[in-house]
Formats: C-alpha cells, structure tokens, sequence
C-alpha cells in the first residue's frame, strides 16, 4: 500500500474530513489533498506527527516496506499494537511493548531474557536448557540492543 493510501484510509477510520486533519496537523486542506492524490509526501517531521495523531508506526504510514523485529528479543513486530512507546507517547519501532516500557529496558541483563524465555516460551523439539539456552544466547546476541551492551 502507498502512503497517499495509508493516509486516506487512516483518515477515513477515523471519521475525519480532509479539513479536520488538516486543523490537527497545523496545515492546508489543500495539503492533505495533495498527500491523499500522491501528488506530495509528508515529510519527516510531519511523519512523526501524523504517527503520533493517529499512533501507527511511521514504517505502517510508508506502507510497512520493511519487517520490524524488537531489537531485544526478536519477535517480529507486524502490528503496531506491539510496538513499545517513548514516555512522550511517541512510537519506538525498535522494541516490542515487552522488553522496553515508559522508556526503560525490561531486562536487566541478556541472562534474565533467556531465563524469561527457558521458562515461558515452547521446546516442542525436546532440546536440553543448556542447547535451548546456547541457542537464545546466540540469536539474541544478533540484535541491536545486546550488541551494544558491555558483555
């Protein structure tokens, strides 16, 4: 989906008129047309904006190019609902709602995510925790946020 079609519909959801938005969005009716008719884009700033009137992801508002993963644990973030959120309200497309909350990291170290998983994920394979263990240990070591931490 284009933008001019995310923006549309996430208008018409909402039951706004063109000119209602625009008064939200501090700008011309005539820019929300433009937008809508995919004769302009919004730009960055007023990406932000427009995902924190409406509290989608701007990737949702650019028609999800990409596939977002939480960079702490993994799981594919393909709805915004998952999403975690800035203490100003605002989307991190970078983390899931799990491990980063209010601004601050669930977990305290790496460990205390495997042991979260050992505990509460599926081992429909049977592994040994230790093998389980090895395993988490090396995919979550391919994400951001642990790659940044002091081992």
């Amino acid at each position: 989906m284009e933008v001019k079609e995310v923006l549309k519909r996430l208008r018409e959801k909402e039951g706004l008129t063109q000119e209602q938005l625009a008064e939200r969005l501090h700008i011309t009716r005539q820019g929300i047309s433009r937008w809508e008719t995919g004769e302009t884009q919004p730009n960055t700033e007023m990406l932000k904006q427009i995902s924190r009137e409406f509290n989608v992801s701007i990737n949702t508002l650019l028609g999800s190019p990409r596939t977002l993963i939480c960079q702490c644990c993994g799981m594919p973030l393909n709805d915004d609902a998952l999403l975690s959120h800035e203490p100003d309200g605002s989307i991190n497309e970078d983390y899931c709602q799990w491990c980063y909350a209010d601004g601050r990291f669930v977990y305290n170290s790496k460990e205390a995510l495997i042991e979260f998983c050992l505990a509460h994920l599926p081992n429909p394979q049977g592994l040994p925790q230790e093998e389980l263990r090895e395993q988490y240990d090396r995919h979550l070591s391919t994400l951001k946020y642990w790659q940044s931490q002091p081992n």
